[in-house]
């Protein structure tokens, strides 16, 4: 199901307590990293940085893929997605293989074929929108 108001990605945030981010980046700079660094030092999730080009980010062992991953820890609640809108049909392919139950897609990330394919699988999905953003606004 598409998330589009507030009262369902409240919701949303509020069961998950895994994230699984795809495109994590080492680079400090990259924005990707300062929403991996803000999720881990929250406590409210566990947070994994899903990147086959490195072996752990800011002191968290990364992950090639989504499979990899749910190999280790399980589906992740959420499955947020920092990679190019072009990309995004594959991660979703992968999120649904491995049980996520709902895939974020990161402020520009936007894939109309993506988005569907995870609604139609049965995924909650979060499109346009910044979940470190969306955390701090909606459960503070």
């Amino acid at each position: 199901m598409i998330l589009d108001g507030d009262a369902g990605v409240r919701a949303l945030l509020e069961r998950s307590t895994t994230v699984a981010l795809v495109g994590a980046s080492p680079n400090p700079a990259r924005p990707s990293r300062g929403v991996f660094e803000a999720l881990k030092a929250g406590g409210r999730y566990t947070v994994a940085p899903i990147n086959p080009a490195v072996a752990e980010i800011g002191g968290v062992p990364a992950f090639a893929g989504l499979a990899d991953y749910a190999a280790a820890h399980g589906a992740p609640d959420i499955v947020d997605v920092f990679r190019n809108a072009a990309d995004a049909p594959q991660v979703v392919d992968e999120a649904i293989a491995v049980g996520a139950k709902a895939i974020w897609f990161q402020l520009g990330v936007v894939n109309a074929a993506a988005i569907a394919a995870a609604d139609a699988a049965g995924l909650d999905v979060v499109v346009d929108r910044c979940i470190k953003i969306e955390i701090a606004r909606l459960l503070s």
